[in-house]
């Protein structure tokens, strides 16, 4: 297939991208600060574990905006160590909620509904603003699947802070925060296995350059 026909994924190279991640970055960090502090008030292990991906999800994207315009290599290696910090947020969700499974406290429903409402606000901004960009190389295709994974897990959040004031128990709380750990990992896996796809590609590509 010649040159011309072949597909060109978008790489983040457009300054409307950039001030769109810029925004982002910055609901993020808000949302961060809001729903740790929401989190532990309300003794919810799901706030928490929200508030973590909140935050992963800045660092992430800072990550992001910063290999913009790099070398592929570059630009999969972000992609790379972004999917790796998924499922190290994972694993921690994992662990942290199971040892909350000896410790059974009550969350505040209440907290937990008008919190996972204004998360869940946030994210579909933002996945609104990225959607024209969902389609492009790993590290762009990951800032759309976290935000989208994010509303996803919002949701869940407010059914959990539901299932709370209905069965007036922790459960749902904690099965929701091993539910959102699953996310963590889809989400880690997809990106990985871009990321080193695009790795291959590239090494490829500095072969065949130097033969």
């Amino acid at each position: 297939m010649s040159s011309c026909c072949a597909k060109t994924e978008f790489t983040g190279l457009s300054e409307s991208y950039k001030r769109v991640l810029w925004f982002i970055i910055a609901i993020n960090a808000v949302m961060f600060g809001v729903e740790m502090l929401a989190g532990i008030s309300a003794q919810s292990q799901a706030l928490q574990a929200d508030a973590l991906d909140f935050l992963g999800d800045t660092l992430s994207y800072g990550i992001s905006l910063w290999a913009i315009g790099k070398a592929l290599t570059v630009r999969s290696s972000a992609a790379l160590i972004k999917g790796i910090s998924l499922l190290l947020m994972a694993i921690w969700v994992v662990g942290s909620t199971l040892y909350r499974i000896w410790v059974l406290n009550q969350p505040d429903a209440f907290t937990m509904g008008w919190v996972a409402v204004a998360a869940f606000s946030a994210n579909m901004l933002s996945v609104l603003l990225l959607m024209r960009y969902r389609n492009g190389d790993a590290n762009v295709r990951s800032v759309w699947l976290c935000s989208r994974n994010d509303a996803i897990g919002n949701l869940v959040v407010l059914l959990a802070a539901s299932g709370v004031w209905y069965t007036d128990t922790p459960w749902p709380d904690l099965l929701t925060a091993l539910i959102m750990a699953t996310l963590f990992l889809s989400s880690s896996w997809q990106i990985i296995r871009q990321a080193l796809a695009e790795k291959r590609a590239a090494a490829a590509q500095l072969a065949e350059s130097g033969s």
